[in-house]
């Protein structure tokens, strides 16, 4: 506990952690009669003010439909919208606004590129490369195109340490090969992606990369130019930002080249009963009335993250992450779930003997909010040959007093199977 109240003090000199919990209003109550201590970001972060505010403005001052009216709501809105979307493509180093696609989330994202671009690029005995660590939302839709197409996946291995078999991965490369599929960031086991080798390598046989970045974009800065992939997913609740809100960043000359994901309104430029012509990108991909509020929100988190810093917000759960490989190992019998030192954020592990969804019960009486199970990764799991993990992960909120305590409630569980 002293080393934690040292680092604490030290953090708050570079990083004001107090202020940054006074903007998220859930950290004001009690779980159990017990402060919350909140470690399951990375399955949906909390939501700072600024975002509840954005939203509540949208639905009570400035509600209207976006590409619809000629009246002044609508064009303000209208206007913001498109607004949002320019920001969000300088937030990912984006070369054209176009380039930004509107989803309700990630899994949506990854389902619209399977769909769309694998209709228009797959062949039969093509193949597409994913890596045995991805979540299942980088899996099935791959699975699902694969076999409308006639086409195969190949999965690349894990090291010992978790992270992916680069020589494995070179040698599954070929002509054949024509999307990869990979995370930037191991959602079950926080362990990064050498992404750009990855990318790279593929290029050099021709094929696109889709990139998974829902674990990455809240905890350091993304450049998809500098990292030339093709497709960049992430969801904005896991952004602190709002539920139903999704970004796809694709390389314009490709979405330029994919048929409609889906259909109806907004998504065409003319339409008869003989014939429908579609609309430019990025619109062709957004059909129907969007979730307008949402990216209101997910605008004042983008500008709230950027505030404050996206490094200084990587250094500070960087530094969360080493102190709790520091205290953890005190637990007799838990055992850390993925050991390559390339991890940020994110932390499994297991408890011999205890299974993880009971762990995540005791942790919750003493208002500890965990995540138990195979966090949509089972082949992960399946990989290190167990049924599922006790993850927690880190938000900008988090404190050195919260792996404390978390250590303290472990300690109780431990207490509780001996």
């Amino acid at each position: 506990m002293i080393m934690a109240l040292r680092q604490e003090n030290k953090s708050v000199s570079s990083y004001d952690i107090e202020k940054i919990r006074r903007d998220f209003p859930i950290f004001s109550q009690l779980v159990n009669g017990k402060p919350l201590i909140y470690l399951d970001s990375a399955a949906s972060a909390q939501k700072p003010k600024c975002m509840i505010d954005a939203v509540r403005s949208y639905y009570e001052r400035d509600y209207a439909n976006v590409h619809r009216g000629a009246y002044y709501l609508s064009g303000k809105a209208t206007e913001a919208y498109e607004n949002i979307r320019r920001q969000i493509a300088k937030f990912l180093g984006a070369q054209f606004e176009q380039e930004i696609v509107f989803t309700r989330n990630a899994s949506e994202s990854i389902n619209l590129v399977a769909a769309s671009y694998g209709k228009a690029f797959l062949h039969k005995d093509d193949e597409i490369i994913l890596s045995t660590s991805e979540h299942h939302s980088n899996i099935i839709p791959w699975q699902i195109i694969a076999e409308e197409k006639g086409a195969h996946i190949k999965v690349i291995p894990l090291n010992e340490d978790g992270s992916i078999n680069l020589d494995a991965y070179k040698k599954l490369l070929n002509p054949r090969t024509k999307i990869v599929g990979i995370g930037h960031i191991t959602n079950s086991t926080g362990i990064l992606c050498p992404l750009k080798t990855v990318i790279d390598l593929a290029h050099d046989q021709g094929a696109v990369v889709v990139v998974d970045g829902c674990q990455a974009v809240p905890h350091m800065k993304i450049d998809v130019q500098k990292l030339d992939c093709d497709f960049y997913v992430f969801t904005g609740h896991k952004l602190y930002g709002p539920t139903g809100t999704g970004i796809l960043y694709g390389k314009k000359h490709l979405l330029d080249q994919m048929p409609p994901y889906q259909s109806g309104g907004s998504m065409i430029k003319n339409v008869t009963f003989a014939k429908t012509d579609y609309a430019d990108v990025p619109t062709r991909f957004e059909a129907g009335t969007p979730n307008i509020s949402g990216i209101m929100g997910l605008s004042a988190v983008v500008h709230y993250v950027q505030t404050i810093g996206l490094d200084a917000i990587g250094q500070h759960e960087k530094s969360l992450l080493d102190y709790a490989l520091e205290q953890l190992p005190s637990i007799k019998n838990l055992k850390i779930i993925g050991s390559s030192p390339d991890k940020t954020s994110i932390l499994s592990f297991i408890i011999d003997g205890i299974h993880p969804h009971d762990i995540a019960t005791i942790l919750d009486q003493d208002g500890i909010a965990v995540r138990a199970g195979h966090h949509c990764a089972q082949p992960t799991m399946d990989h290190y040959n167990i049924a599922g993990t006790i993850r927690i992960s880190f938000g900008m909120y988090n404190t050195f007093q919260d792996i404390d305590f978390l250590v303290k409630s472990l300690t109780k569980v431990e207490g509780i199977f001996k």
